[in-house]
């Protein structure tokens, strides 16, 4: 694997960890994809800082069991904000 794509797999584990992140949060801050982020957090961090990998998952697994809260509190702030 090419050094860049290690460096980007750890900066963006950092990112998630500290900023309890989204994918979508991640994949515009560093110019990649959302399938780039999944990519480098579960399938090439995990060859080389397993440790690093489990921490950025468990962030993103929460993320996940909490996105239809986020979804459906996005959708209120929109009607909210609609002119009648």
């Amino acid at each position: 694997m090419k050094d860049y794509i290690e460096e980007r797999a750890v900066e963006i584990a950092n990112f998630i960890i500290q900023e309890k992140a989204t994918v979508r949060q991640t994949a515009k801050k560093f110019g990649v994809s959302k399938s780039t982020v999944h990519k480098d957090v579960t399938d090439r961090l995990l060859q080389f800082n397993p440790e690093l990998a489990s921490q950025a998952r468990k962030v993103l697994d929460v993320n996940k069991s909490e996105r239809h809260i986020r979804g459906g509190l996005a959708t209120k702030e929109k009607y909210l904000h609609m002119v009648h």
